[in-house]
Protein backbone atom coordinates (compact mmCIF):
# COMPACT_ATOMS: atom_id res chain seq x y z
CA UNK A 1 0.00 0.00 0.00
CA UNK A 2 2.48 2.48 0.81
CA UNK A 3 4.20 1.75 -2.68
CA UNK A 4 0.87 2.08 -4.31
CA UNK A 5 0.63 5.50 -2.38
CA UNK A 6 3.96 6.87 -3.22
CA UNK A 7 3.57 5.80 -7.07
CA UNK A 8 0.49 7.81 -6.98
CA UNK A 9 1.94 11.04 -5.55
CA UNK A 10 4.56 10.96 -8.13
CA UNK A 11 2.42 10.13 -10.93
CA UNK A 12 0.19 13.30 -9.32
CA UNK A 13 4.03 15.51 -9.07
CA UNK A 14 4.83 14.72 -12.86
CA UNK A 15 1.26 15.37 -14.16
CA UNK A 16 1.47 19.05 -12.30
CA UNK A 17 5.09 19.74 -13.74
CA UNK A 18 3.41 18.82 -17.36
CA UNK A 19 0.55 20.53 -16.88
CA UNK A 20 2.78 23.82 -16.01
CA UNK A 21 5.06 23.22 -18.93
CA UNK A 22 2.00 23.48 -21.13
CA UNK A 23 0.85 26.25 -19.71
CA UNK A 24 4.23 28.03 -19.79
CA UNK A 25 5.14 30.29 -22.64
CA UNK A 26 7.62 31.37 -25.41
CA UNK A 27 9.02 34.72 -24.18
CA UNK A 28 7.96 37.26 -26.49
CA UNK A 29 10.71 39.26 -28.52
CA UNK A 30 11.26 42.81 -28.25
CA UNK A 31 10.81 45.25 -31.08
CA UNK A 32 11.89 48.24 -31.47
CA UNK A 33 11.81 50.95 -34.77
CA UNK A 34 14.13 53.05 -34.20
CA UNK A 35 14.98 55.24 -36.78
CA UNK A 36 11.23 55.15 -37.74
CA UNK A 37 10.66 56.30 -34.15
CA UNK A 38 13.37 58.75 -34.34
CA UNK A 39 12.34 60.50 -37.67
CA UNK A 40 8.44 60.70 -36.20
CA UNK A 41 9.69 62.13 -33.18
CA UNK A 42 11.92 64.99 -34.66
CA UNK A 43 9.52 65.71 -37.41
CA UNK A 44 6.79 66.09 -34.59
CA UNK A 45 8.80 68.22 -32.03
CA UNK A 46 10.67 70.60 -33.67
CA UNK A 47 13.41 69.27 -35.89
CA UNK A 48 10.79 70.76 -39.11
CA UNK A 49 12.14 73.90 -37.99
CA UNK A 50 15.79 72.86 -36.79
CA UNK A 51 14.76 73.80 -33.29
CA UNK A 52 16.35 71.05 -31.88
CA UNK A 53 16.13 73.19 -28.27
CA UNK A 54 12.45 72.15 -28.25
CA UNK A 55 13.15 68.19 -29.16
CA UNK A 56 15.63 68.24 -26.78
CA UNK A 57 12.89 69.15 -24.08
CA UNK A 58 10.60 66.39 -25.46
CA UNK A 59 13.37 63.82 -25.28
CA UNK A 60 13.17 64.76 -21.21
CA UNK A 61 9.59 64.85 -20.65
CA UNK A 62 9.19 61.72 -22.06
CA UNK A 63 11.94 60.20 -20.50
CA UNK A 64 10.51 60.98 -17.20
CA UNK A 65 6.67 59.55 -17.97
CA UNK A 66 8.73 56.26 -19.03
CA UNK A 67 10.33 56.05 -15.83
CA UNK A 68 7.43 56.56 -13.89
CA UNK A 69 4.93 53.97 -16.07
CA UNK A 70 8.13 51.37 -15.53
CA UNK A 71 8.67 52.29 -12.08
CA UNK A 72 12.37 52.57 -12.68
CA UNK A 73 12.44 56.05 -11.20
CA UNK A 74 16.12 57.89 -10.25
CA UNK A 75 15.60 58.37 -6.36
CA UNK A 76 13.09 60.38 -4.74
CA UNK A 77 12.35 64.19 -4.48
CA UNK A 78 15.57 65.12 -2.59
CA UNK A 79 17.94 62.29 -3.37
CA UNK A 80 18.98 61.48 -6.96
CA UNK A 81 19.87 57.85 -7.38
CA UNK A 82 20.99 56.16 -11.11
CA UNK A 83 19.21 53.49 -12.15
CA UNK A 84 20.17 52.53 -15.96
CA UNK A 85 18.36 49.95 -18.01
CA UNK A 86 19.61 46.30 -17.68
CA UNK A 87 19.83 43.32 -19.15
CA UNK A 88 17.36 42.32 -15.68
CA UNK A 89 14.72 44.38 -16.95
CA UNK A 90 14.67 42.82 -20.29
CA UNK A 91 14.60 39.14 -19.29
CA UNK A 92 11.88 39.43 -16.78
CA UNK A 93 8.53 38.34 -17.46
CA UNK A 94 7.07 41.39 -17.76
CA UNK A 95 9.48 42.72 -19.75
CA UNK A 96 8.13 45.01 -22.94
CA UNK A 97 9.07 47.18 -25.49
CA UNK A 98 8.96 50.79 -23.97
CA UNK A 99 12.24 49.74 -21.40
CA UNK A 100 14.34 50.38 -25.06
CA UNK A 101 12.93 53.66 -25.53
CA UNK A 102 15.01 55.18 -22.29
CA UNK A 103 18.45 54.87 -23.43
CA UNK A 104 16.74 55.65 -27.35
CA UNK A 105 15.48 59.29 -25.73
CA UNK A 106 18.98 59.17 -24.06
CA UNK A 107 20.75 59.27 -26.86
CA UNK A 108 17.94 61.55 -29.12
CA UNK A 109 18.31 64.08 -26.04
CA UNK A 110 22.30 64.63 -25.64
CA UNK A 111 22.44 64.82 -29.57
CA UNK A 112 19.64 67.22 -29.84
CA UNK A 113 21.41 69.14 -27.30
CA UNK A 114 24.59 69.07 -29.08
CA UNK A 115 23.40 70.08 -32.44
CA UNK A 116 22.07 73.02 -30.41
CA UNK A 117 25.63 74.04 -28.80
CA UNK A 118 26.54 73.17 -32.84
CA UNK A 119 23.79 76.30 -33.89
CA UNK A 120 25.56 78.57 -30.86
CA UNK A 121 28.48 78.03 -31.29
CA UNK A 122 29.06 80.38 -34.31
CA UNK A 123 29.14 83.29 -31.88
CA UNK A 124 30.31 81.24 -29.18
CA UNK A 125 33.42 79.55 -29.56
CA UNK A 126 34.28 78.04 -26.49
CA UNK A 127 30.29 76.06 -26.59
CA UNK A 128 32.47 73.33 -28.89
CA UNK A 129 33.97 71.85 -25.81
CA UNK A 130 30.46 71.35 -24.80
CA UNK A 131 29.28 69.85 -28.29
CA UNK A 132 31.91 67.51 -27.98
CA UNK A 133 30.78 66.31 -24.51
CA UNK A 134 27.33 66.07 -25.46
CA UNK A 135 27.83 63.91 -28.42
CA UNK A 136 30.37 61.37 -26.31
CA UNK A 137 27.35 61.08 -23.90
CA UNK A 138 24.82 60.31 -27.45
CA UNK A 139 27.71 58.07 -28.23
CA UNK A 140 27.86 56.04 -24.93
CA UNK A 141 23.82 55.92 -24.58
CA UNK A 142 23.96 54.70 -28.20
CA UNK A 143 26.14 51.62 -27.29
CA UNK A 144 24.25 51.15 -24.19
CA UNK A 145 21.28 50.30 -26.25
CA UNK A 146 22.96 48.33 -28.46
CA UNK A 147 24.63 46.38 -25.82
CA UNK A 148 21.19 45.54 -24.38
CA UNK A 149 19.53 44.41 -27.72
CA UNK A 150 22.76 41.95 -28.17
CA UNK A 151 23.13 40.89 -24.46
CA UNK A 152 19.51 40.30 -23.20
CA UNK A 153 18.81 38.31 -26.51
CA UNK A 154 14.83 38.90 -26.26
CA UNK A 155 15.33 41.64 -29.31
CA UNK A 156 14.20 41.09 -33.10
CA UNK A 157 17.18 40.77 -35.37
CA UNK A 158 16.21 43.67 -37.08
CA UNK A 159 16.05 45.25 -33.79
CA UNK A 160 19.56 44.70 -33.04
CA UNK A 161 20.60 45.54 -36.43
CA UNK A 162 19.09 49.36 -36.24
CA UNK A 163 20.82 49.70 -33.02
CA UNK A 164 24.09 48.73 -34.68
CA UNK A 165 23.35 51.04 -37.53
CA UNK A 166 22.23 53.74 -35.12
CA UNK A 167 25.07 53.49 -32.24
CA UNK A 168 27.66 53.39 -35.43
CA UNK A 169 26.11 56.37 -37.03
CA UNK A 170 26.22 58.49 -33.65
CA UNK A 171 29.99 57.10 -33.29
CA UNK A 172 30.63 58.77 -36.56
CA UNK A 173 29.30 61.82 -36.12
CA UNK A 174 31.12 62.71 -33.02
CA UNK A 175 34.48 61.18 -35.03
CA UNK A 176 33.18 63.89 -37.28
CA UNK A 177 33.50 66.90 -35.14
CA UNK A 178 37.22 65.44 -33.62
CA UNK A 179 38.20 65.63 -37.26
CA UNK A 180 39.05 62.35 -37.32
CA UNK A 181 38.24 61.29 -40.91
CA UNK A 182 39.69 57.81 -41.27
CA UNK A 183 38.05 56.20 -37.76
CA UNK A 184 34.37 58.26 -39.12
CA UNK A 185 34.35 56.82 -42.01
CA UNK A 186 34.97 53.38 -41.60
CA UNK A 187 31.91 54.17 -38.72
CA UNK A 188 29.24 55.66 -41.07
CA UNK A 189 30.42 53.27 -43.60
CA UNK A 190 28.98 50.15 -40.90
CA UNK A 191 25.54 52.35 -40.74
CA UNK A 192 25.48 52.41 -44.54
CA UNK A 193 26.26 48.75 -44.89
CA UNK A 194 23.73 47.88 -42.53
CA UNK A 195 20.92 50.35 -43.67
CA UNK A 196 21.23 49.12 -47.06
CA UNK A 197 21.22 45.18 -45.97
CA UNK A 198 17.33 46.21 -44.06
CA UNK A 199 16.75 48.39 -47.58
CA UNK A 200 16.71 45.33 -49.31
CA UNK A 201 15.16 42.92 -46.91
CA UNK A 202 12.05 44.80 -45.98
CA UNK A 203 9.40 45.90 -48.19
CA UNK A 204 8.89 49.15 -50.42
CA UNK A 205 6.55 50.98 -47.95
CA UNK A 206 9.26 50.00 -44.70
CA UNK A 207 12.55 51.60 -47.21
CA UNK A 208 11.86 54.86 -46.46
CA UNK A 209 13.05 56.01 -43.27
CA UNK A 210 16.37 53.69 -44.51
CA UNK A 211 16.17 55.30 -47.89
CA UNK A 212 16.20 59.13 -46.28
CA UNK A 213 19.02 58.18 -43.66
CA UNK A 214 21.37 56.71 -46.01
CA UNK A 215 21.04 60.15 -48.25
CA UNK A 216 21.53 62.02 -45.06
CA UNK A 217 25.12 59.93 -44.76
CA UNK A 218 26.00 60.21 -48.53
CA UNK A 219 27.53 64.10 -47.94
CA UNK A 220 29.44 62.92 -44.60
CA UNK A 221 31.18 59.82 -46.44
CA UNK A 222 31.84 62.35 -49.16
CA UNK A 223 33.47 64.49 -46.57
CA UNK A 224 35.79 61.94 -45.01
CA UNK A 225 36.33 60.28 -48.35
CA UNK A 226 37.80 64.18 -49.62
CA UNK A 227 39.63 64.76 -46.18
CA UNK A 228 41.35 61.33 -46.21
CA UNK A 229 43.21 62.14 -49.45
CA UNK A 230 40.20 60.65 -52.32
CA UNK A 231 40.78 63.11 -55.41
CA UNK A 232 37.91 61.36 -57.09
CA UNK A 233 35.81 62.87 -54.64
CA UNK A 234 36.50 66.90 -55.48
CA UNK A 235 34.50 67.03 -58.03
CA UNK A 236 31.12 65.36 -56.28
CA UNK A 237 31.42 67.96 -53.32
CA UNK A 238 30.87 70.54 -55.59
CA UNK A 239 27.59 68.76 -57.25
CA UNK A 240 26.14 67.81 -53.43
CA UNK A 241 26.20 71.55 -53.08
CA UNK A 242 24.73 72.05 -55.72
CA UNK A 243 22.04 70.05 -54.38
CA UNK A 244 22.43 71.92 -51.05
CA UNK A 245 23.20 68.80 -49.01
CA UNK A 246 26.87 70.39 -48.07
CA UNK A 247 26.32 73.40 -45.86
CA UNK A 248 30.04 73.99 -45.07
CA UNK A 249 31.51 73.53 -47.97
CA UNK A 250 33.25 76.73 -48.53
CA UNK A 251 35.69 76.09 -45.54
CA UNK A 252 36.09 72.66 -46.86
CA UNK A 253 36.93 73.73 -50.57
CA UNK A 254 39.08 76.32 -49.02
CA UNK A 255 40.81 73.82 -47.30
CA UNK A 256 41.41 71.49 -50.05
CA UNK A 257 42.55 73.88 -52.36
CA UNK A 258 45.14 75.34 -50.27
CA UNK A 259 46.21 71.78 -49.44
CA UNK A 260 46.58 71.11 -53.38
CA UNK A 261 47.52 74.02 -54.98
CA UNK A 262 48.42 76.99 -52.40
CA UNK A 263 46.19 79.56 -50.70
CA UNK A 264 43.95 81.87 -53.82
CA UNK A 265 45.70 85.36 -53.12
CA UNK A 266 45.41 87.00 -56.32
CA UNK A 267 43.45 86.65 -59.75
CA UNK A 268 44.27 86.86 -62.96
CA UNK A 269 42.12 88.77 -65.80
CA UNK A 270 42.32 90.40 -68.70
CA UNK A 271 45.72 90.97 -68.13
CA UNK A 272 45.83 92.49 -65.24
CA UNK A 273 46.70 90.45 -61.75
CA UNK A 274 44.49 91.83 -58.46
CA UNK A 275 45.10 90.87 -54.56
CA UNK A 276 42.50 89.02 -53.24
CA UNK A 277 41.99 90.05 -49.29
CA UNK A 278 38.28 89.24 -48.29
CA UNK A 279 37.76 85.63 -47.30
CA UNK A 280 34.21 85.52 -49.15
CA UNK A 281 35.92 86.52 -51.80
CA UNK A 282 38.80 83.79 -51.52
CA UNK A 283 36.47 80.90 -50.91
CA UNK A 284 34.30 81.78 -53.63
CA UNK A 285 37.13 81.93 -56.55
CA UNK A 286 38.26 78.91 -55.16
CA UNK A 287 35.02 77.08 -55.39
CA UNK A 288 34.43 78.20 -58.62
CA UNK A 289 37.48 76.81 -59.58
CA UNK A 290 35.44 73.09 -60.01
CA UNK A 291 32.32 74.75 -61.08
CA UNK A 292 32.89 73.19 -64.90
CA UNK A 293 33.32 70.02 -63.45
CA UNK A 294 30.92 69.38 -61.53
CA UNK A 295 28.65 71.09 -64.44
CA UNK A 296 29.55 68.58 -66.79
CA UNK A 297 29.21 65.63 -64.65
CA UNK A 298 25.07 66.89 -63.88
CA UNK A 299 23.02 64.70 -65.84
CA UNK A 300 20.15 66.96 -66.42
CA UNK A 301 19.73 70.28 -67.78
CA UNK A 302 17.52 70.81 -63.93
CA UNK A 303 20.52 69.37 -62.23
CA UNK A 304 23.16 71.92 -63.77
CA UNK A 305 20.85 75.22 -63.39
CA UNK A 306 21.03 74.11 -59.71
CA UNK A 307 24.48 74.47 -59.58
CA UNK A 308 24.67 77.51 -61.44
CA UNK A 309 22.04 78.95 -59.08
CA UNK A 310 24.10 78.22 -56.52
CA UNK A 311 27.26 79.80 -57.47
CA UNK A 312 25.39 83.04 -58.31
CA UNK A 313 24.11 83.09 -54.55
CA UNK A 314 27.91 82.94 -53.44
CA UNK A 315 28.89 85.29 -56.17
CA UNK A 316 26.27 87.58 -54.65
CA UNK A 317 27.73 87.39 -51.02
CA UNK A 318 31.45 88.13 -52.89
CA UNK A 319 30.11 91.25 -54.63
CA UNK A 320 28.36 92.28 -51.03
CA UNK A 321 31.70 91.89 -49.31
CA UNK A 322 33.67 93.91 -51.91
CA UNK A 323 30.85 96.59 -52.03
CA UNK A 324 31.74 96.70 -47.66
CA UNK A 325 34.96 97.37 -47.80
CA UNK A 326 34.86 99.95 -50.46
CA UNK A 327 32.68 101.93 -48.17
CA UNK A 328 35.33 101.49 -45.32
CA UNK A 329 37.99 102.65 -47.33
CA UNK A 330 38.25 106.04 -46.86
CA UNK A 331 40.72 106.61 -49.78
CA UNK A 332 38.18 105.48 -52.13
CA UNK A 333 35.76 108.65 -52.49
CA UNK A 334 34.92 108.69 -55.82
CA UNK A 335 33.84 106.67 -58.96
CA UNK A 336 37.38 107.21 -60.92
CA UNK A 337 39.14 106.01 -57.75
CA UNK A 338 37.18 103.14 -57.05
CA UNK A 339 37.56 101.79 -60.67
CA UNK A 340 41.20 102.42 -60.69
CA UNK A 341 42.00 100.68 -57.73
CA UNK A 342 42.76 96.90 -57.39
CA UNK A 343 39.34 96.57 -55.25
CA UNK A 344 37.28 98.29 -58.38
CA UNK A 345 38.86 95.93 -60.79
CA UNK A 346 37.86 93.05 -58.59
CA UNK A 347 34.12 94.27 -58.15
CA UNK A 348 34.18 94.49 -61.97
CA UNK A 349 35.81 91.02 -62.19
CA UNK A 350 33.40 89.31 -59.76
CA UNK A 351 30.60 91.56 -61.83
CA UNK A 352 31.82 89.97 -65.26
CA UNK A 353 31.66 86.17 -63.59
CA UNK A 354 28.08 86.79 -62.27
CA UNK A 355 26.38 88.22 -65.32
CA UNK A 356 28.82 85.51 -67.54
CA UNK A 357 27.29 82.55 -65.26
CA UNK A 358 23.39 83.86 -66.05
CA UNK A 359 23.90 83.94 -68.86
CA UNK A 360 25.10 80.27 -69.14
CA UNK A 361 22.04 79.31 -67.07
CA UNK A 362 19.21 81.53 -69.28
CA UNK A 363 21.53 79.41 -72.08
CA UNK A 364 20.09 76.12 -70.25
CA UNK A 365 16.52 77.76 -69.59
CA UNK A 366 16.46 78.08 -73.65
CA UNK A 367 18.15 74.60 -74.06
CA UNK A 368 15.08 73.02 -71.69
CA UNK A 369 12.39 75.01 -73.39
CA UNK A 370 13.35 74.62 -76.98
CA UNK A 371 13.61 70.55 -76.11
CA UNK A 372 10.10 70.58 -74.54
CA UNK A 373 8.83 72.81 -77.01
CA UNK A 374 10.10 70.41 -79.66
CA UNK A 375 8.76 66.77 -77.87
CA UNK A 376 5.35 68.95 -77.04
CA UNK A 377 5.99 68.57 -73.33
CA UNK A 378 4.32 71.22 -70.73
CA UNK A 379 6.77 72.83 -68.17
CA UNK A 380 4.99 73.87 -65.07
CA UNK A 381 1.68 72.88 -66.58
CA UNK A 382 2.12 75.16 -69.52
CA UNK A 383 2.63 74.60 -72.88
CA UNK A 384 5.89 76.12 -74.44
CA UNK A 385 5.05 79.36 -76.43
CA UNK A 386 7.33 81.20 -78.92
CA UNK A 387 6.71 83.59 -76.91
CA UNK A 388 8.66 82.43 -73.90
CA UNK A 389 11.50 81.96 -75.82
CA UNK A 390 11.68 85.51 -76.80
CA UNK A 391 11.28 86.35 -73.44
CA UNK A 392 14.59 84.37 -72.51
CA UNK A 393 16.74 85.82 -75.10
CA UNK A 394 15.41 89.60 -74.52
CA UNK A 395 16.69 88.93 -70.61
CA UNK A 396 20.75 87.43 -72.42
CA UNK A 397 20.39 90.13 -74.22
CA UNK A 398 19.76 92.69 -71.01
CA UNK A 399 22.90 90.53 -69.39
CA UNK A 400 25.23 91.82 -72.28
CA UNK A 401 23.62 95.36 -72.05
CA UNK A 402 24.89 95.27 -68.54
CA UNK A 403 28.50 93.59 -69.79
CA UNK A 404 28.65 96.62 -71.99
CA UNK A 405 28.30 98.73 -69.40
CA UNK A 406 31.03 97.01 -66.73
CA UNK A 407 32.73 99.55 -64.57
CA UNK A 408 36.19 100.43 -66.14
CA UNK A 409 35.55 98.92 -70.04
CA UNK A 410 33.03 101.19 -71.29
CA UNK A 411 36.55 102.72 -73.53
CA UNK A 412 37.68 99.11 -74.18
CA UNK A 413 37.61 98.67 -77.52
CA UNK A 414 38.46 94.90 -78.15
CA UNK A 415 36.16 94.07 -75.14
CA UNK A 416 32.92 95.81 -76.40
CA UNK A 417 33.38 94.29 -79.73
CA UNK A 418 33.54 90.73 -78.07
CA UNK A 419 30.30 91.61 -76.73
CA UNK A 420 28.77 93.05 -79.95
CA UNK A 421 30.02 89.81 -81.78
CA UNK A 422 28.08 87.53 -79.30
CA UNK A 423 25.36 90.12 -79.32
CA UNK A 424 24.30 89.81 -82.90
CA UNK A 425 24.21 86.00 -82.35
CA UNK A 426 21.25 86.47 -79.90
CA UNK A 427 19.92 89.20 -81.87
CA UNK A 428 19.35 86.49 -84.32
CA UNK A 429 17.27 83.88 -82.32
CA UNK A 430 15.00 86.75 -81.16
CA UNK A 431 14.43 87.76 -84.25
CA UNK A 432 13.63 84.36 -85.00
CA UNK A 433 10.95 83.49 -82.52
CA UNK A 434 9.43 87.22 -82.99
CA UNK A 435 9.11 86.49 -86.57
CA UNK A 436 7.31 82.82 -85.73
CA UNK A 437 4.77 85.36 -83.44
CA UNK A 438 3.88 87.69 -85.76
CA UNK A 439 2.97 84.59 -87.87
CA UNK A 440 0.60 83.03 -85.54
CA UNK A 441 -1.15 86.18 -85.48
CA UNK A 442 -1.18 86.15 -89.55
CA UNK A 443 1.28 89.35 -89.68
CA UNK A 444 3.43 87.76 -92.21
CA UNK A 445 4.93 90.83 -93.93
CA UNK A 446 6.28 91.38 -90.66
CA UNK A 447 7.42 87.81 -90.33
CA UNK A 448 8.99 88.16 -93.49
CA UNK A 449 11.10 91.48 -92.88
CA UNK A 450 11.64 90.05 -88.89
CA UNK A 451 12.95 86.85 -91.23
CA UNK A 452 15.16 89.02 -93.10
CA UNK A 453 17.04 90.56 -90.60
CA UNK A 454 17.75 86.99 -88.77
CA UNK A 455 19.83 86.01 -91.98
CA UNK A 456 21.45 89.44 -91.86
CA UNK A 457 22.34 88.83 -88.19
CA UNK A 458 22.97 85.41 -88.47
CA UNK A 459 25.32 85.80 -91.51
CA UNK A 460 26.81 88.74 -89.71
CA UNK A 461 27.61 86.30 -86.78
CA UNK A 462 29.17 83.61 -88.45
CA UNK A 463 31.44 86.28 -90.55
CA UNK A 464 33.31 87.56 -87.44
CA UNK A 465 34.91 85.49 -85.35
CA UNK A 466 33.20 83.81 -82.33
CA UNK A 467 34.63 82.42 -79.40
CA UNK A 468 31.68 79.62 -78.87
CA UNK A 469 31.68 76.77 -81.00
CA UNK A 470 28.34 75.52 -79.16
CA UNK A 471 26.53 79.27 -80.44
CA UNK A 472 28.42 78.59 -84.25
CA UNK A 473 26.46 75.56 -84.29
CA UNK A 474 23.23 76.68 -83.27
CA UNK A 475 23.98 79.66 -85.42
CA UNK A 476 24.26 76.93 -88.86
CA UNK A 477 20.98 75.22 -87.71
CA UNK A 478 19.94 78.42 -87.53
CA UNK A 479 20.34 79.26 -90.89
CA UNK A 480 18.34 76.28 -92.30
CA UNK A 481 15.65 77.14 -90.09
CA UNK A 482 15.20 80.85 -91.70
CA UNK A 483 14.67 79.43 -95.23
CA UNK A 484 12.35 76.86 -94.78
CA UNK A 485 10.59 79.61 -92.53
CA UNK A 486 10.34 81.54 -95.24
CA UNK A 487 8.93 79.24 -97.48
CA UNK A 488 6.34 78.71 -94.69
CA UNK A 489 5.40 82.09 -94.15
CA UNK A 490 5.16 82.75 -97.95
CA UNK A 491 2.72 79.76 -98.57
CA UNK A 492 0.81 80.64 -95.63
CA UNK A 493 0.27 84.33 -96.52
CA UNK A 494 -0.71 82.45 -100.31
CA UNK A 495 -3.53 80.41 -98.96
CA UNK A 496 -4.81 83.39 -97.13
CA UNK A 497 -5.35 85.52 -100.27
CA UNK A 498 -6.54 82.19 -101.97
CA UNK A 499 -9.08 82.27 -99.32
CA UNK A 500 -10.24 85.64 -99.94
CA UNK A 501 -10.39 85.10 -103.19
CA UNK A 502 -12.54 82.06 -102.35
CA UNK A 503 -14.88 83.79 -100.72
CA UNK A 504 -15.31 86.15 -103.27
CA UNK A 505 -15.89 83.95 -105.95
CA UNK A 506 -18.78 81.55 -103.42
CA UNK A 507 -20.51 84.70 -103.23
CA UNK A 508 -21.21 85.40 -106.64
CA UNK A 509 -21.98 81.71 -107.28
CA UNK A 510 -24.10 81.11 -104.16
CA UNK A 511 -22.63 78.23 -103.10
CA UNK A 512 -21.95 77.30 -99.52
CA UNK A 513 -18.90 78.75 -98.35
CA UNK A 514 -17.84 78.54 -94.63
CA UNK A 515 -17.99 82.63 -93.33
CA UNK A 516 -15.55 83.60 -90.87
CA UNK A 517 -18.20 86.68 -90.02
CA UNK A 518 -21.14 85.34 -87.81
CA UNK A 519 -24.78 85.48 -88.91
CA UNK A 520 -25.80 88.51 -87.74
CA UNK A 521 -23.10 90.41 -89.53
CA UNK A 522 -24.22 88.72 -92.81
CA UNK A 523 -28.10 88.97 -92.99
CA UNK A 524 -28.11 91.14 -96.36
CA UNK A 525 -25.84 88.08 -97.93
CA UNK A 526 -28.15 84.59 -98.77
CA UNK A 527 -25.28 81.76 -98.72
CA UNK A 528 -26.02 78.12 -98.16
CA UNK A 529 -23.63 77.98 -94.65
CA UNK A 530 -23.83 74.70 -93.49
CA UNK A 531 -21.95 75.48 -90.65
CA UNK A 532 -25.10 76.88 -88.73
CA UNK A 533 -26.79 73.68 -88.60
CA UNK A 534 -23.95 72.06 -86.68
CA UNK A 535 -23.38 71.90 -83.01
CA UNK A 536 -21.65 75.29 -82.82
CA UNK A 537 -22.76 77.62 -85.92
CA UNK A 538 -21.29 80.76 -86.26
CA UNK A 539 -24.48 83.19 -85.18
CA UNK A 540 -23.08 85.55 -82.73
CA UNK A 541 -19.72 86.82 -81.67
CA UNK A 542 -19.70 86.23 -77.73
CA UNK A 543 -18.87 88.28 -76.14
CA UNK A 544 -19.84 90.60 -78.06
CA UNK A 545 -17.88 93.13 -78.90
CA UNK A 546 -16.92 96.34 -76.53
CA UNK A 547 -19.09 100.00 -77.80
CA UNK A 548 -18.63 103.30 -76.51
CA UNK A 549 -21.78 104.76 -73.97
CA UNK A 550 -22.11 107.73 -72.23
CA UNK A 551 -20.24 108.24 -69.57
CA UNK A 552 -22.22 108.11 -65.88
CA UNK A 553 -21.48 112.54 -64.91
CA UNK A 554 -19.65 112.49 -61.97
CA UNK A 555 -21.44 114.78 -59.91
CA UNK A 556 -24.98 116.45 -60.12
CA UNK A 557 -25.89 120.04 -60.02
CA UNK A 558 -28.08 119.62 -57.29
CA UNK A 559 -27.70 123.75 -56.51
CA UNK A 560 -29.81 124.43 -59.91
CA UNK A 561 -32.79 123.59 -58.39
CA UNK A 562 -31.94 126.82 -55.45
CA UNK A 563 -31.53 129.06 -57.62
CA UNK A 564 -33.84 132.51 -58.34
CA UNK A 565 -33.37 133.44 -61.95
CA UNK A 566 -34.23 137.36 -63.08
CA UNK A 567 -37.71 137.94 -64.80
CA UNK A 568 -37.18 137.99 -68.11
CA UNK A 569 -41.09 138.34 -69.31
CA UNK A 570 -40.66 141.98 -70.90
CA UNK A 571 -37.43 140.79 -72.82
CA UNK A 572 -39.98 137.71 -74.20
CA UNK A 573 -42.95 139.84 -74.89
CA UNK A 574 -45.08 137.85 -72.02
CA UNK A 575 -45.96 141.35 -70.27
CA UNK A 576 -47.70 142.41 -74.13
CA UNK A 577 -50.12 139.44 -74.45
CA UNK A 578 -50.62 139.50 -70.94
CA UNK A 579 -52.02 143.48 -71.51
CA UNK A 580 -53.92 142.86 -75.18
CA UNK A 581 -56.14 139.84 -73.40
CA UNK A 582 -57.00 142.78 -70.55
CA UNK A 583 -58.29 145.17 -73.10
CA UNK A 584 -60.31 142.86 -75.17
CA UNK A 585 -62.34 141.48 -72.21
CA UNK A 586 -62.84 145.10 -71.23
CA UNK A 587 -64.32 146.15 -74.50
CA UNK A 588 -66.82 143.19 -74.14
CA UNK A 589 -68.03 144.13 -70.70
CA UNK A 590 -67.93 147.44 -71.71
CA UNK A 591 -70.28 146.94 -74.84
CA UNK A 592 -73.09 144.64 -73.22
CA UNK A 593 -72.94 146.92 -69.83
CA UNK A 594 -71.34 143.73 -67.58
CA UNK A 595 -68.53 144.32 -65.30
CA UNK A 596 -68.74 148.28 -64.47
CA UNK A 597 -68.04 148.54 -60.82
CA UNK A 598 -70.79 150.87 -58.50
CA UNK A 599 -68.25 153.53 -57.33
Amino acid sequence: MVGQESEIENGKVTAVENSDKKNEKAPILLNLEIFRITRDSQQQHGLRHADYQRYRGYCSRRIRRLRKVLKIPQGDRRHYRRRDVTTTHLTSNNAENRLLYIPLLQAERAWAHAMQLRQEANTEPRKKFHLVSRLKKACAHGQMLLQLCEESGRCEARTVLEAGAYASWLRGVLLLELQQWREAADSLQRARIVLEQLCTALPADERIVYDQKLEELKPSLRYCAYNIGDESAAGDLMAMRGQGLMHNLDALMAQAKESRSGIMHEVEWRGRRVTVKPEKVRLFLIALQDLDKSVSKAETAQAKIDILENILMDCKDAISAIKDEIKTDPKLKSAPEIQASSVGYLLSYLMYVRLVRTIERNNLLVEQAEEARKNNIQIDGKKVRPQDLTRLYEIILQNYNDLQQLPGFENDAVYQKEIDTQMKAYRAFRCYYIAQVLTGLRRFREALAMLERCNTYTVESLISKLDNQQLKDKLQVLKKDIESCKFEVHADSVLEDDEEDEESKYASSGKSYKDKKPLVERLDDYREDSQVLTKNPNIYRMPPPMEAIPCKPLFFDLACNFVEFPNLDDKTGATDGKKQGAGLTGLVKGFLGWGKSDK
